[in-house]
């Protein structure tokens, strides 16, 4: 017989004539509200058109409201017969994203062994390692795009480039926690039985982040088809050029079929992204 609820949680009979103490009442806290004041503040101190604020005005969102409104309404009317132009850098904003998903990937994984306390050679490789990845994150994949637009040329091999370092970045960082918090265990197994550094990562550690690093690969995946759009405004190639094109001629009817076709694309990938993860991690 299973136990019922009333054998699980037992309740201890009171003495007789006793009566129940309510617990006491926690005290109140004035730290939430003070936090939520201070927010307040900060947040009109620097909306507002101060020397030190950005102007945030909602007056003149009401005033160009009419503006606004005709153009959300070409975006929400896509021109579908523009469709012909845009599956060339459709399938090249694609091509772009898969490229540097597999080079940036596959050049992250060693750096983020050297990146972890658990599988690097030493203190000052950790050191180096993590001073260049953090160069890497610290600047935008935007103005990667920008400088290699400059040194190849307006095309997809400078959005290629730029993704690159963009994954790279993300990648080895999160691929390098992960490797700090594998179990240690068969990797001091591994060097108990006279393994080199090169034989207990492929060995002990690889297998252990494997699912990780497939899943962060998929995750980058899902960001370059994102990035790839921004980098082509600045001629990095891709749907982001044909996007800039049409934005600058005031051809929302098309700017809104591009658009859909990002959402649609982004979703699919997600969709599988996001099934492949389950089934890995």
């Amino acid at each position: 017989m299973r136990p019922g609820r009333d054998d699980a949680f037992p309740v201890t009979a009171l003495p007789s004539g006793a009566r129940p103490v309510r617990p006491a009442r926690p005290r109140r806290s004035l730290f939430g509200i003070v936090a939520l004041v201070v927010g307040v503040v900060i947040t009109l101190w620097f909306a507002a058109p101060t020397p030190i604020g950005i102007g945030f005005d909602l007056g003149k969102l009401a005033a160009n409201w009419s503006r606004g409104q005709r153009i959300l309404g070409e975006l929400l009317s896509p021109n579908f017969a523009f469709f012909p132009q845009t599956v060339r850098p459709l399938i090249e904003t694609f091509q772009m994203a898969v490229v540097a998903c597999v080079i940036g990937c596959a050049v992250a994984l060693p750096l983020s062994f050297l990146a972890s306390r658990v599988t690097s050679p030493g203190r000052w490789v950790l050191w180096l390692d993590r001073s260049v990845l953090s160069v890497i994150r610290a600047l935008p994949d935007l103005l990667y795009a920008v400088v290699f637009v400059a040194a190849v040329g307006i095309g997809p091999l400078a959005g290629v480039l730029a993704l690159i370092l963009f994954n790279i970045g993300v990648v080895a960082k999160l691929l390098s926690e992960t490797v700090d918090a594998v179990d240690t265990g068969p990797i001091e197994a591994a060097w108990a039985v006279g393994a080199t550094r090169t034989q207990m990562v492929r060995s002990a550690a690889l297998p252990q982040v494997m699912p990780n690093f497939i899943a962060f690969a998929l995750y980058t995946f899902e960001l370059n088809i994102r990035a790839s759009t921004v980098l082509g405004i600045v001629g990095a190639g891709g749907l982001g050029t044909t996007l800039n094109t049409q934005m600058r001629a005031f051809n929302f009817e098309n700017v809104g079929l591009v658009v859909l076709e990002l959402f649609v694309l982004v979703m699919l990938i997600e969709l599988v992204s996001v099934s492949l993860r389950r089934r890995l991690v």
